[in-house]
């Protein structure tokens, strides 16, 4: 090998060098520490579901956290960032935590004020807000608009860069249901309906989503068609953003949809059949220049991985992570006991490679917290190591967006709670609430 060659080789491999540097000291205990908050519930994964936008979040320099605790009431919490200690207000509201499609979402507004929703299945409307900027204490309960409140299930508070809040959920059951979209405006303090039906499973499918806002203000939304109330019948990933707040919507191409998108007129980013163990409500992120990357699984070669599908010069692509070395058989009703979480994913931009991380639970790897990073480029692996030393049973991840977006500084919400597939419920005491800290996963310059 030339001199020139070998020069060559190593400045390829130099990058990757310092992303592995960087990923692995974040395993060493000195760099990760948690905080203690509460007891909460655990007989089953009701506050530790994918779907809650959000478990913790934070405005300026104030954390703050919801679960339940161990009698099912509506506990809110906060801190102020590099503190310990957490102040923590159970709330006279309370949950029917034995559905763990029931959890609670949060998000604040910019002027600072919590707004809460939580305790659906097919169910009324159940949201508050707080009394004072910064506070605990929720006022009475409230309707939105008093269009479509009913029937909700996955409530889904996200944050717009004006300060105005987005407020997502199913209207309708499993395999009809159509997603509606509220939009909170904080000069008013009034609540409008954006969408009444955004996407239309034309009363004979639904469509499962997740969405992320960039730093734009571009809102990202991909999701998966179930054809019934089956998990098994979970096909294909489509997509849809929009430029103005949810008002508009288009296909990645810049192509406007026609309101409600339906299976016809779906942009599909990645075709993927029925009965291949396709997950619903996973994740979705953006890097630097607002591409989308979507995190899922289902099986490929004969096993279950995490595959992320994402968009590179106007063109969909898709990795399988491939680090996984089992499957199983993804079917039925009701929240299931699974052996892997949904992952949840986070973009970062270190020495101009796009880093693509994903926190995920396996019991391949004793249950415990876990992280799976790559650059994505051609001599790039997946890079995997545990968070947490013990097990989180039936855990799925939840990390705090906003903090990660400001400041790339990464917070997890972390609980051991136990599953009974299909709605059971177990007989565990309850057990801690904690966040996770990462501390030094941060951009390198």
């Amino acid at each position: 090998m030339t001199n020139g060659k070998l020069i060559l080789m190593l400045k390829n491999y130099i990058p990757l060098v310092i992303i592995i540097i960087f990923f692995s000291l974040t395993a060493c205990n000195k760099n990760i520490s948690s905080s203690y908050i509460g007891q909460g519930w655990s007989s089953n994964s009701v506050n530790a579901v994918k779907f809650r936008k959000h478990a913790l979040t934070t405005f300026g320099n104030t954390q703050f956290v919801g679960y339940y605790n161990e009698f099912g009431y509506l506990v809110l919490g906060k801190r102020k960032l590099n503190s310990k200690t957490w102040t923590t207000h159970v709330t006279t509201f309370k949950g029917n935590v034995k559905d763990a499609h029931n959890s609670i979402s949060l998000a604040v507004d910019g002027n600072g004020y919590l707004h809460v929703s939580w305790d659906h299945h097919n169910t009324k409307l159940r949201y508050a807000k707080s009394i004072m900027p910064l506070g605990l204490e929720l006022g009475e309960e409230l309707i939105m608009t008093g269009k479509q409140e009913d029937k909700v299930t996955y409530p889904e508070f996200y944050n717009l860069p004006n300060g105005n809040v987005l407020f997502f959920y199913r209207s309708g059951e499993s395999g009809r249901g159509n997603l509606v979209i509220n939009s909170y405006d904080v000069a008013s303090k009034k609540w409008t309906q954006l969408q009444s039906n955004l996407i239309d499973g034309e009363n004979i499918r639904s469509a499962y989503w997740q969405a992320c806002v960039d730093s734009k203000g571009t809102i990202h939304v991909s999701w998966v068609w179930r054809e019934t109330w089956d998990v098994e019948t979970n096909h294909d990933m489509c997509y849809a953003r929009s430029n103005d707040g949810g008002k508009t919507w288009e296909t990645s191409k810049g192509e406007k949809y026609l309101l409600p998108i339906t299976l016809a007129s779906a942009e599909y980013a990645c075709k993927i059949p029925q009965k291949s163990n396709l997950i619903n409500q996973t994740s979705i992120s953006f890097d630097k220049n607002s591409n989308p990357y979507i995190a899922t699984y289902w099986n490929e070669n004969g096993l279950t991985q995490y595959q992320i599908v994402y968009l590179e010069a106007g063109n969909w692509k898709k990795v399988n992570t491939g680090f996984r070395n089992s499957t199983f058989n993804l079917g039925g009703g009701g929240t299931k006991k699974l052996p892997i979480s949904r992952p949840d994913i986070f973009i970062d931009n270190i020495n101009n490679k796009t880093v693509v991380s994903i926190l995920f639970r396996d019991e391949e790897r004793g249950n415990k917290v876990s992280l799976a990073y790559s650059s994505l480029n051609e001599i790039s692996n997946w890079h995997v190591t545990d968070l947490s030393k013990l097990s989180v049973g039936d855990w799925e991840p939840n990390f705090d967006i906003a903090l990660w977006n400001n400041k790339k500084k990464l917070h997890v919400f972390m609980q051991n709670v136990l599953q009974i597939d299909g709605e059971g419920i177990a007989n565990q005491n309850a057990s801690s609430v904690n966040v996770l800290e990462i501390k030094h996963l941060k951009k390198i310059n």
